[in-house]
């Protein structure tokens, strides 16, 4: 798709200073100090599933994933224009934005688990990197969108995914 159809609905993040943009987008030193930032974006995407979400109601869930969406893909793709680079590595406030769509309508399951509770997430938190990784069934393709739509859209599709294969996961749990 061409580019300039896409409309920016993000006019606020150009009156960011730089600094600002590219800390939010890193995570601050989180992006830059570490050599698989992916990795620790993603468990910090794990804390803020299990501080902000774990507890909200299904539409709290869903105004909060939302505004975090919407609010990192502006930021990644100003991220990118200030940084000079496609989807670079050092922003990860797509990892960390998108981990709670792996748990979406999980949060019973992770009570029913009680102590076993950190099984589900350290597979939501393998699976999610192994397809944020590979980028398999076309996940790799939408990274070619343009802007912040082509780095939040291959870690929503790979975020989805999990889900996915979570719910199978605690659907055979419970049949066992």
């Amino acid at each position: 798709m061409n580019p300039s159809a896409w409309k920016d609905y993000f006019p606020w993040t150009r009156a960011l200073p730089t600094p600002v943009v590219v800390n939010i987008a890193t995570l601050g030193p989180l992006g830059t100090k570490f050599k698989a930032p992916g990795t620790v974006g993603s468990a910090a995407g794990i804390i803020w599933y299990t501080a902000c979400f774990h507890f909200a109601s299904p539409f709290g869930y869903l105004l909060l994933l939302l505004l975090s969406l919407y609010f990192a893909t502006g930021i990644c793709g100003e991220a990118e224009k200030r940084l000079y680079k496609r989807d670079p590595g050092e922003v990860i406030l797509d990892e960390f934005a998108v981990m709670p769509i792996c748990f979406i309508g999980l949060q019973g399951a992770v009570v029913a688990l009680g102590g076993w509770a950190w099984t589900l997430m350290l597979a939501a938190f393998a699976l999610f990197r192994l397809f944020d990784i590979a980028k398999p069934f076309g996940i790799s393709k939408l990274q070619d969108l343009p802007g912040g739509y082509g780095v939040m859209a291959d870690d929503v599709a790979a975020a989805l995914v999990t889900c996915v294969l979570l719910h199978i996961g605690v659907w055979l749990w419970a049949m066992a």
